[in-house]
């Protein structure tokens, strides 16, 4: 919690009866929030309760269908982001907004660039970032290039661009999603020590741990409505969940899996890859995994855990090593070939890769029968009554809340979106599942699901590898944690025997383990 008592202070910014829709769909519907002078406010709720679309709406990005703002008790209303800048309201976007070739001077003066005969002012730029810098309590060469620059002072940076054009309510969203444990404390001195100095934040975050850490007050927006205002200090994270979801029976402790088996069902020995994109080149992976076991694959994004998960399906080539399913080598093997001997995948982009945005739900689930009978007359067979019926099952089983199963995929939320996909890969019945991010962008309700979902899987003998940037999940369902920098695995724990800021420190490379080869 934040050290500062707000509760006294009038508010500095009020949003009151804000209403806002997008055709049929209501996204804020008399929605209040207030924010007071050196508070850090924290909006929470699942996703589609709203809480982007209301910052939006102060941020000027979008125009509400009714409700009003208030700032310092005067009435206002911002038609575009440059009114609210020049109004003191700035905005950190969860991906940054940054130009990778740019230099820091450059980017945090962009579109406010200093001139002097018409051209950049080199000078004048690097003399403007000494306030804003030494109100963070930090220093960066304004001439290095922001694409070298890890992704946590990228994330002050894009900090220090609000304060240097005048902000003194500084909205987040997210801001911790690709921040390891010890970076986020970084992170939380600097906002309370920007509220000590005045300063307004409003913190949107669904990871409570961290909200409690850091807010003075919560709001809860549920179905795009307020629930409640809650003063940190006197509630705990049961009700705020509760608020959320509107149920009392969220599990937030580690999820109740039976013990692993003995048997190794993948073995993976001296992977190594070319490098792929952004992404770190593997060297020298190994590990294993037994049957029912959750090994976690833990690290900060960019440092080998996608070439990773991509490698191992088939979709990334290996240059070196060895991938071994209950004995059988899959060297050589494609996709399809892993998947028919009993590798399954959820990819961390399902979008892009997990299921058929614009087709029905019926296509999302069934892709995994099309796949195993991919012939001409199977392909006609694809649709039948039977395999309808089936749909219609698993949307029951997994809960997947739609119209029903010719409803676009498009149309659902994110979890009911990932559920499609587990649904699929778990009814394989795979000796095998690999899990990238499988919970990003997942409401609570639709976590807790598919995380029992993943417990009854590994009881039934199903090995797990689970990718995640979440730390909290990588402790809750993990048997073992393994920590990869620079794509080597550079730690291995048991998940019961470690902790968030032990794992952090391997996660940024302070220092090392002997790991088996």
């Amino acid at each position: 919690m934040a050290s500062n008592s707000t509760t006294a202070t009038p508010p500095v910014l009020e949003l009151r009866g804000i209403t806002k829709t997008f055709g049929p769909v209501i996204a804020n519907q008399d929605v209040d929030f207030d924010l007071k002078a050196g508070e850090i406010h924290a909006l929470v709720g699942e996703n589609g309760a709203g809480k982007t679309t209301l910052m939006r709406i102060l941020y000027g990005m979008y125009q509400p269908d009714g409700g009003a703002i208030a700032m310092d008790g005067q009435p206002i209303s911002f038609k575009k982001p440059i009114e609210a800048i020049k109004h003191g309201i700035g905005m950190v976007h969860q991906h940054f907004m940054l130009v990778p070739g740019f230099t820091v001077a450059e980017n945090v003066t962009l579109g406010a660039e200093p001139r002097k005969r018409g051209l950049f002012d080199h000078g004048a730029a690097s003399a403007a970032l000494v306030d804003p810098m030494k109100r963070l309590g930090i220093e960066l060469d304004p001439d290095t290039i922001t694409g070298t620059l890890n992704v946590a002072t990228q994330q002050k940076l894009e900090i220090i661009k609000v304060l240097y054009r005048g902000a003194k309510i500084i909205i987040l969203d997210e801001p911790t999603a690709v921040l390891t444990p010890q970076e986020t404390e970084e992170l939380f001195v600097l906002l309370k020590s920007l509220a000590k100095d005045g300063a307004s934040v409003v913190f949107i975050s669904h990871k409570l741990r961290e909200v409690f850490a850091v807010a003075d007050r919560i709001t809860v927006l549920r179905n795009g409505k307020t629930i409640e205002t809650f003063v940190a200090a006197d509630t705990d994270a049961a009700a705020v969940v509760a608020s959320m979801t509107g149920r009392t029976d969220v599990n937030l402790g580690r999820v109740q899996r039976t013990e692993p088996g003995t048997s190794t069902v993948l073995e993976v020995s001296g992977l190594h890859t070319a490098k792929h994109g952004s992404d770190a080149a593997l060297k020298a992976v190994s590990f294993s995994v037994r049957a029912g076991e959750v090994l976690g694959i833990a690290g900060v994004e960019g440092n080998g855990q996608s070439t990773l998960a991509e490698t191992l399906i088939g979709i990334q080539s290996m240059t070196g090593g060895s991938i071994r399913l209950s004995e059988a080598d899959l060297g050589g093997l494609n996709v399809a070939e892993r998947r028919s001997r009993g590798l399954s995948y959820v990819a961390e982009d399902r979008h892009l890769e997990g299921i058929p945005l614009n087709g029905t739900v019926l296509e999302g689930i069934t892709a995994g029968l099309i796949r195993r009978d991919s012939s001409a007359a199977g392909l006609g067979r694809a649709f039948p009554r039977t395999v309808r019926h089936w749909a219609t099952h698993m949307i029951t089983k997994y809960g997947i809340k739609t119209s029903g199963y010719d409803a676009k995929c498009s149309t659902l939320s994110g979890g009911n979106q990932q559920k499609i996909v587990m649904a699929r890969e778990l009814e394989d019945k795979p000796e095998c599942i690999i899990l990238a991010q499988p919970t990003r962008g997942v409401d609570l309700g639709a976590i807790e699901f598919l995380y029992n979902q993943v417990a009854e899987a590994t009881a039934a003998g199903c090995a797990v590898v689970l990718i995640s940037a979440d730390m909290d999940e990588i402790l809750r369902l993990s048997d073992r944690v393994l920590v990869m920098y620079g794509g080597e695995v550079v730690a291995e724990q048991r998940a019961s025997e470690t902790s968030r800021e032990e794992l952090g420190m391997y996660m940024v490379g302070a220092q090392t383990m002997k790991v088996n080869k």
